[in-house]
């Protein structure tokens, strides 16, 4: 149960906004690092930033919700000693201190930001938007509840976030790339080659004859290794997910249409009308403007006349809803082109005239009744999850075993017999029966018999795994991998064969030799791409023969050999396009985009870095090796 507690508390949706505001500051501080303010002092405390102290504690919760977060994004999870490897446990911190030193700075500057503002912020935050693309005060409550956050620890969070932007977006304003710099990053990146080639494959390797028994049982001696049995592990697993949980549910038609007559007016397209409106002090006189207006007179013209602008008189498309009751229902009752009768309001008397109307959509339940279901479901789902990992937490913490806790609760556990590194069996198939983006096979290689492992974040949910049996690498005979050895064999015999002839083609085409000759001689065809850019992936040109063209000169000729050698490619260069540049261009815009959005990184990490030096940075050392797992 207190492991239950403890995964119930993590959450991570304020720091990844944190991460996408901050994240700038990643990459260039990892460059230059932070060895040299390192020491050691209180054991509670991971580091000092002026006043602010960041606790274990507190530091603990941060580098957790990073490592779910990654997790997540990658598709299965992130294990301490891997986190390290990439230096995540370093990026983190630093992003914790640039976070904390820019709090320090927004407090002197004396930065604020209104309940209205950051109110602003939130309600237009997409994960807080239900069916209808509104904001959902219940989907909000809902979100940051799951995720651990109380509504005033969530504003806080996001006010400190706001005014972080306040300073890194005037740090980063009005930067400018060179012109000389967009100029020749444009010309690298757009500049196009057209190339001749001819695939070589096993046709025209020519006959391999089969392997006599000699040689290969010496083929086999000289790469037992690779025709070794993997170590295999038999697993069990039970997934905890919205949308295992969901399955489950049935939604109501009664239930879902609740809903959709709560939300219905949000959920179809109001009709819109474009009006002209003037307001008088009293009835008398609307009237006489009216008979004006009838006569021929404009609204601009009226308008003027009573000191009014023509944005003054003319609203816009406006919806029934935005006006005045009393005007909505007048104005939404006339047809195109007519003046209405003065109408009294809550502001005075009104005439309006209606220009142009666009009809509204009425929300069609049976369209969206998918959507508010799969809702509904998903809410429901998420209360039970909570319930469930809980239960599930107890009976592990009683002792039971992965199959018997689920056999307690009534959840399905799988069972697969035997699984490598590389998620197959035995028969060299992938395993069927492991959901898409569940690493579940590389953290039961990381654990052993009997262990009870932590659960994995998974799809907004959990997966709890036993490993049951482990069946040992061993050597394989050469009676059991036979076939497969030959077909390496030959493979092999196919590469060497195709290389060597490759290679004496380049040396003709380069001894002034034609490439259609070559290909000829070879029974093979000459084929052709133009207008080949760096990045580009024209059909029936692999990759490495694009790469080998721009490192080549115009008439050159090259080799390359793809599909693990079993095709070579012959080419030659036959032209080389240096486009010019122009600068009003769509791309080179987007291109000068990314030279402001790299520079304004490097502008703030510049600025963040002499900050938490102006202002004074210490780490505890053995605090933050304790948080991360690097003193195991």
């Amino acid at each position: 149960m207190l492991r239950g507690m403890r995964k119930a508390s993590s959450n991570w949706l304020g720091k990844t906004i944190m991460a996408v505001v901050m994240g700038v500051l990643i990459v260039s501080f990892g460059i230059w690092g932070i060895a040299d303010i390192f020491r050691g002092f209180g054991q509670s405390t991971v580091a000092k930033i002026g006043s602010t102290e960041i606790s274990l504690n507190e530091f603990r919760q941060i580098y957790t919700d990073r490592l779910q977060q990654i997790s997540r994004q990658f598709g299965r999870p992130l294990t301490p000693d891997q986190a390290r490897a990439f230096g995540l446990d370093r990026q983190v911190l630093q992003q914790t201190i640039a976070e904390a030193a820019l709090d320090e700075e927004a407090r002197r500057l004396g930065l604020g930001q209104s309940d209205a503002q950051i109110r602003q912020v939130i309600m237009n935050d997409p994960n807080f938007k239900g069916v209808g693309g509104n904001f959902d005060a219940n989907r909000f409550q809902a979100v940051i509840r799951n995720f651990g956050y109380t509504e005033q620890r969530y504003v806080a969070e996001q006010r400190k976030v706001s005014l972080r932007r306040q300073i890194t977006g005037t740090i980063g304003a009005g930067l400018e790339p060179p012109k000389a710099m967009i100029d020749v990053l444009t010309r690298y990146q757009n500049e196009q080659r057209a190339i001749e080639f001819v695939k070589l494959d096993a046709a025209q390797a020519g006959t391999i004859d089969a392997p006599s028994p000699e040689a290969l049982a010496t083929y086999f001696e000289d790469h037992k290794v690779q025709f070794r049995a993997p170590e295999y592990r038999k697993i069990a697993f039970v997934v905890i997910s919205p949308e295992e949980i969901g399955k489950w549910t049935e939604v109501s038609d009664e239930d879902a249409k609740k809903v959709f007559e709560q939300r219905k007016d949000r959920l179809g397209t109001p009709e819109k009308r474009q009006i002209h409106q003037i307001v008088f002090p009293n009835a008398a006189e609307a009237q006489a403007a009216r008979e004006r207006l009838a006569g021929g007179m404009s609204f601009e013209d009226l308008g003027k006349e009573r000191g009014l602008s023509a944005s003054d008189v003319d609203l816009g498309l406006v919806t029934k809803s935005s006006l005045d009751s009393a005007v909505g229902d007048a104005a939404f009752a006339l047809p195109v082109g007519e003046i209405s009768q003065p109408i009294q309001g809550a502001l005075g008397t009104s005439i309006v005239k209606v220009d142009k109307i666009e009809p509204g959509n009425e929300a069609d339940y049976a369209k969206l009744a998918g959507d508010i279901k799969r809702e509904i479901a998903a809410d429901r789902a998420r209360v039970k999850v909570a319930d469930l990992r809980d239960k599930m937490e107890d009976e592990r913490g009683g002792g039971s075993s992965v199959i018997d806790a689920a056999q307690k609760l009534g959840l399905t556990a799988v069972t697969i017999d035997a699984v490598d590194r590389s998620g197959r069996a035995p028969n060299g198939q992938p395993v069927a029966n492991i959901p898409q983006g569940l690493d579940v096979v590389s953290q039961a290689f990381n654990t052993d018999v009997g262990v009870d492992n932590d659960a994995i974040s998974f799809k907004g949910g959990y997966v709890w795994y036993d490993v049951l049996a482990i069946t040992p690498s061993r050597d394989r005979n050469l009676d059991e991998v036979r076939d497969q050895v030959e077909a390496r064999w030959r493979q092999d015999q196919i590469a060497a064969k195709l290389k060597a002839k490759a290679t004496e083609m380049v040396q003709k085409l380069e001894a002034s030799g034609k490439l259609a000759d070559e290909a000829a001689a070879v029974g093979a065809k000459v084929e052709t791409a133009t207008g080949v850019k760096r990045d580009d992936s024209p059909a029936g040109v692999p990759g490495t023969v694009v790469a080998a063209a721009f490192r080549t000169a115009k008439d050159g000729v090259g080799q390359t050999a793809v599909s693990g050698g079993s095709e070579v490619i012959v080419f030659r260069v036959t032209d080389i396009v240096d486009p010019a540049v122009d600068f009003a261009s769509d791309p080179v815009k987007k291109l000068k985009e990314s030279l402001d959005r790299a520079q304004t990184e490097e502008q703030v990490a510049s600025y963040v870095n002499k900050l938490e030096t102006d202002i004074g940075t210490t780490i505890n050392q053995a605090a933050f090796a304790q948080v991360t797992g690097a003193n195991q």
